[in-house]
């Protein structure tokens, strides 16, 4: 099986940035093609521009006009003024990709040149909301979340039917998004309106990121939304599963990947998503935890593995390379592009850039590349594409104890990649800030005894290893703080 390898772009940026650098403007229909051939180069499979969609002048002034906001643009752009602020691509006025960025056309075309070189289009669907400035919100107030009082979390909107107090977008745990207005998921005719729009975005891509998936779940929305009572009955099935099921008749490989959090990863997975964020394991990696990212991923078990998203940082996390020191960010990046699953990057990680950018920002501040940084994802993308990682069947490893009182198993990220061949690959990462030992107990194929090449993929280390030795013991590792490894086996002839 292969697994995907994502690139997200922040589109309004990154072509801003290509404007500059040529001295022309740059869309989507003009995209130079060493950018094309760097993504293959690399290995990625998809990418994802987010941010393509139309934004308003409504939800952009409310984005001039929140304080927090503002202090985050002066971090992330000094010296910044209204002219660099465009909204949030969140808050989406209309499904049509902006103008400014090259129009329906400029989408179209960019696809065709992913085709030709063998990628794939993800785009942002947002499920739960709309922009303040979608005509939907005068013309069919019906399809939105009314509430009969006014309050912190709705707005007065003149609507064809009067004026009326709709809700802004929100989830049950946060603050509302102002610049939003919410859709009301108990009522048929938005479900089917929304499905319609969905199969509208699918047809212009290859797979949607969906943007806080779980929000329109029967029991999330109900508990959201308990103090707005519906005329309708509560709904019997799932949006997500009818919707889904829809696009997959007329498009059966389209993909799925659901941003979702609290714990219901499963759900949306049981639901038709290929694959769904696990922010556990990316709050664990950032966060020092070295001893618990093994449980994490032992714990969830292959199939939930195989169908997650692994990453570092992306548009609303802070950068890793502020938050991770070189061989830390070695060994995060090795767990998340080692695994099976989908791995996923974001433009700038692998610059080493530490600025978080607002993602209403449409002009982002110049960053110096670390070239560290840059050869360490180099390595990886460039070496991992001539082994089995991603390509193959996958086994999350459980280490064994070097010996009785030494606990530094428990800091291992051990991974087997398969292929149709007698060869295998073993990702190796000690998350540790120390010295570690364990055995790696691997899983050698239907053969005869005899000896086994073992090379670094990533280094100089190679060893011969009898298949007695590994049958009886596994492998035997002894590695630095922070190793980051892919060993490849290969049988010796006799």
């Amino acid at each position: 099986m292969s697994y995907p390898l994502l690139y997200e772009i922040n589109t309004r940026c990154w072509l801003r940035d290509r404007s500059e650098k040529s001295g022309r403007r740059v869309t989507l229909a003009d995209v130079p093609e060493t950018e094309f051939e760097q993504w293959r180069c690399f290995g990625f499979t998809h990418i994802w521009l987010m941010g393509v969609w139309t934004g308003g002048a409504r939800s952009r002034e409310i984005a001039l006009g929140i304080p927090e906001l503002r202090k985050a643009y002066s971090e992330a752009l000094p010296g910044w003024t209204e002219q660099d602020v465009g909204g949030s691509p969140y808050a989406i006025a209309a499904y049509q990709v902006d103008p400014a960025l090259g129009g329906e056309e400029g989408l179209a075309a960019f696809r065709r040149k992913l085709q030709a070189s063998g990628l794939s289009l993800m785009l942002d669907f947002v499920p739960n909301h709309l922009g303040l400035d979608h005509p939907w919100v005068r013309d069919r107030p019906e399809l939105f979340v009314q509430l009969p009082d006014p309050g912190s979390d709705t707005f007065a909107q003149n609507t064809r039917d009067g004026i009326l107090n709709l809700a802004y977008g929100k989830d049950p745990y946060s603050p509302a998004w102002t610049d939003t207005v919410q859709l009301d998921y108990r009522r048929s005719e938005t479900r089917a309106t929304m499905a319609g729009l969905l199969q509208e975005v699918a047809q212009r891509c290859d797979g949607v990121r969906c943007d806080m998936a779980m929000l329109v779940l029967n029991d999330v929305f109900a508990r959201t939304w308990e103090r707005s009572l519906s005329a309708e009955p509560a709904p019997k099935t799932e949006f997500w599963s009818d919707a889904i099921a829809a696009v997959r008749q007329r498009q059966p490989g389209f993909e799925f990947l659901a941003e979702v959090y609290w714990g219901i990863e499963d759900r949306l997975q049981a639901l038709g998503f290929n694959y769904t964020y696990d922010k556990v394991l990316y709050d664990r990696l950032v966060g020092h935890d070295t001893r618990g990212v093994q449980p994490h991923l032992l714990g969830m078990g292959p199939e939930r593995v195989s169908a997650s998203a692994h990453f570092l940082e992306n548009h609303d996390e802070p950068r890793v390379a502020a938050l991770l020191d070189l061989p830390e960010h070695r060994a995060a990046a090795l767990v998340i592009l080692g695994l099976p699953g989908l791995r996923f990057l974001h433009e700038g990680q692998l610059d080493g850039f530490k600025r978080r950018l607002p993602v209403q920002l449409i002009r982002r501040s110049r960053e110096t590349p670390d070239p560290e940084v840059r050869r360490v994802y180099e390595l990886l993308l460039t070496r991992l594409q001539g082994s089995a990682v991603g390509q193959g069947r996958a086994e999350l490893l459980l280490p064994a104890k070097a010996w009785s009182d030494n606990p530094t198993e428990q800091n291992f990220v051990l991974v087997q990649w398969m292929n149709e061949k007698s060869a295998f690959d073993l990702v190796v990462v000690n998350l540790a800030p120390h010295q570690g030992q364990c055995y790696a107990p691997v899983k050698l194929p239907e053969s005869p005894g005899g000896s086994w090449s073992v090379t670094d993929l990533l280094g100089a280390e190679k060893y011969i290893r009898t298949g007695e030795e590994l049958r009886t013991h596994g492998l035997y590792l002894d590695v630095g703080a922070h190793a980051a490894q892919v060993f490849h086996f290969e049988p010796l002839a006799r």
